[in-house]
């Protein structure tokens, strides 16, 4: 390990893996959130997903006091900027047509995860910013990705420029059931979703929930060919491996839940969520039979039926997705901070994000306009 900054009573190291850290130390500062725990990291890197060679070098911070782990900030320097679902390629093509590199770059994030949680964990968060922005002057930029709302805020402390992208929430009015869902819906869309979800009935596709360790191999199997599929359909290349399903499902069963949708006695689609103490995540689905509207029942309907079984109050239905709205999901703005080295880009994107941030103000309020619920609601 590399030290950035030492004291009698504290240090700051730089890992390029989680391997030398205590898991129990690190999730003790993690929280109950899965994406930042110790087995989800160390999934990514060792499985070669989040690795020097798919251009995710980690650069961990990590703050020691009095021998034992304090705090820590999840760096990785990146070679590229796929994978983060806040998109600066025009900052970086501004850059080399100047002649200034732009890669790599220091990235505090999830890697291939758009989503809100903690990103400066346990304490001594000012010092572990400081040395992120110190390690940072060695590339071009820091960028903190989804960060929660108090950390953006201490990062804006710290002259780091605030950036807003829109995603779309479920939110748990405490339904009794899919139908109590129903039922707080405007006409026109309660309508349009029963209808959905008759067509996929009457193709003959049934569901079935898988969860934890019950989840076997020949399942991981099957889903991976099919995450593979939805991205050979989009014309490019998976992030992540079936070695990595296998050990996400090994090392966090109590996070993981498969559905599996079926016609006649075999699969034709699957999707993937992660779920915490609070909220469900939908990460990942492919199908290998087109079947019209199946995207709509395994993605969102499903997933809100399970929510609202588990008494669950969120279901996060990833980046992006107008169309998302139209089935019960609402726009959110998601922050993330930048800093930029070179004085001049630093002001041109300060200006950008200025104008920027009002048109995604504008933008949630017209989605708002267009609220599916009834208008009581």
């Amino acid at each position: 390990m590399r030290a950035l900054y030492r004291s009698a009573l504290e240090s700051v190291r730089v890992a390029e893996s989680l391997a030398a850290v205590d898991p129990q130390e690190w999730n003790a500062l993690a929280g109950g959130q899965p994406f930042v725990r110790h087995e989800f990291f160390s999934a990514l890197i060792d499985t070669g997903c989040a690795a020097a060679g798919s251009g995710w070098l980690p650069r961990f911070l990590l703050l020691y006091r009095a021998g034992a782990l304090a705090g820590a900030m999840p760096l990785f320097a990146k070679s590229h900027s796929y994978g983060e679902y806040v998109f600066d390629w025009a900052w970086a093509d501004a850059h080399e047509r100047h002649g200034i590199d732009y890669y790599p770059k220091l990235v505090c994030a999830v890697p291939f995860t758009p989503v809100r949680g903690a990103r400066i964990l346990g304490k001594g968060k000012e010092i572990l910013i400081e040395a992120a922005l110190q390690l940072a002057r060695e590339t071009s930029s820091l960028h903190v990705l989804f960060p929660r709302d108090e950390e953006a805020e201490l990062l804006a402390a710290q002259g780091m420029m605030l950036r807003r992208t829109v995603q779309f929430h479920w939110r748990n009015r405490g339904y009794a059931d899919f139908g109590a869902f129903l039922a707080a819906l405007s006409h026109g869309r309660r309508k349009n979703i029963r209808q959905e979800r008759r067509r996929v009935r009457e193709a003959g596709v049934a569901f079935r929930w898988l969860e934890g360790r019950s989840i076997e191999r020949q399942h991981w199997e099957y889903f991976s060919r099919c995450y593979r599929r939805t991205y050979a359909l989009h014309r490019s290349s998976p992030y992540l491996n079936l070695d990595f399903f296998l050990r996400l499902g090994a090392s966090l069963p109590e996070h993981t839940a498969l559905l599996l949708a079926e016609r006649d006695g075999r699969p034709v689609a699957a999707a993937l969520f992660v779920r915490d103490a609070s909220s469900l995540y939908g990460r990942y689905w492919g199908a290998t039979e087109h079947i019209p509207l199946l995207h709509f029942e395994c993605c969102y309907y499903q997933a809100i039926e399970y929510a609202i079984a588990r008494r669950l109050e969120v279901f996060e239905g990833g980046a992006q997705g107008e169309h998302k709205l139209f089935r019960g999901l609402m726009p959110v703005e998601t922050p993330s901070a930048h800093w930029l080295a070179h004085p001049r880009f630093a002001r041109a994107v300060e200006s950008f994000l200025e104008r920027e941030g009002a048109g995604i103000a504008r933008y949630v309020d017209e989605l708002c306009e267009h609220s599916p619920f009834k208008e009581a609601d």
